[in-house]
């Protein structure tokens, strides 16, 4: 047995990621950024949250952390570098650390660029990567706090990981990322199918996600950028994109 990912959309954009051990039945939660939907799908899926995952800081993963806590008891796990401005942890990770859902581990990876202290983490039973707003669909986070060579280094350490591995991340951008991804690769045939299925599941109120790493890496200009400079330069201009 190993844990499987559920999406639990919340805000205007986000995405919450349920993890459920089939061995255990433990349930964690990564980046709640608003409780009552959340809850909504836990009390759906028995009622109970046994931990919550953090990948970073900002209020749209970690609003709904004191409710959700307050209500099931969960354990908080979050990075070490991170914990003076993150929800109260129970568990602060390093890079390298594993954490447990139930009987399954993950690894935690360091991931900064969109902040300093943002981590994923990458679940190989189950092929689940939680990557919050490091790597996007077609994507990659804008460079709040870090810089294009924190990012390429954190796209570096993901590029590695089992091509089934299902990318899970912070927000819904596929479609607008899908447009601009086209202007960076025109000829990019595996990325025009994307960008049209993309456009459908979009028109029919349906998600873009998760999707696998091997996919991203056909299709996914940033992951597929070969230097820093490369990384950069795309990324200016996705920043001023109006596509």
């Amino acid at each position: 047995m190993s844990v499987t990912v559920q999406a639990v959309p919340c805000l205007s954009d986000n995405y919450a990621w349920m993890l459920r051990d089939g061995a255990t039945g433990t349930i964690a939660i990564c980046d709640p950024g608003e409780a009552a939907p959340v809850i909504e799908a836990l009390e759906a899926a028995g009622g109970r949250c046994d931990i919550i995952l953090l990948t970073h800081h900002h209020a749209d993963h970690i609003d709904g952390v004191a409710e959700i806590r307050a209500r099931y008891g969960s354990k908080v796990i979050g990075a070490a570098a991170d914990a003076h401005r993150l929800p109260k942890l129970d568990q602060a990770v390093q890079p390298g650390d594993t954490v447990l859902v139930g009987a399954t581990a993950g690894t935690v990876i360091d991931s900064p660029g969109h902040t300093l202290g943002h981590i994923a983490f990458h679940f190989p039973e189950g092929a689940v990567l939680l990557c919050g707003d490091t790597l996007f669909s077609l994507g990659c986070g804008r460079l709040l706090e870090g810089t294009a060579a924190d990012m390429f280094r954190a796209l570096s350490l993901l590029k590695p990981l089992p091509p089934e591995t299902l990318v899970c991340c912070g927000h819904e951008y596929t479609a607008s990322n899908a447009r601009y991804a086209l202007t960076v690769e025109p000829d990019n045939a595996a990325l025009r199918a994307r960008a049209a299925e993309v456009e459908a599941a979009r028109a029919a109120g349906q998600p873009t996600l998760p999707v696998t790493l091997g996919q991203e890496l056909e299709t996914n200009p940033f992951l597929r950028a070969g230097s820093v400079e490369e990384l950069a330069r795309i990324r200016t201009g996705k920043d001023n994109f109006r596509g």
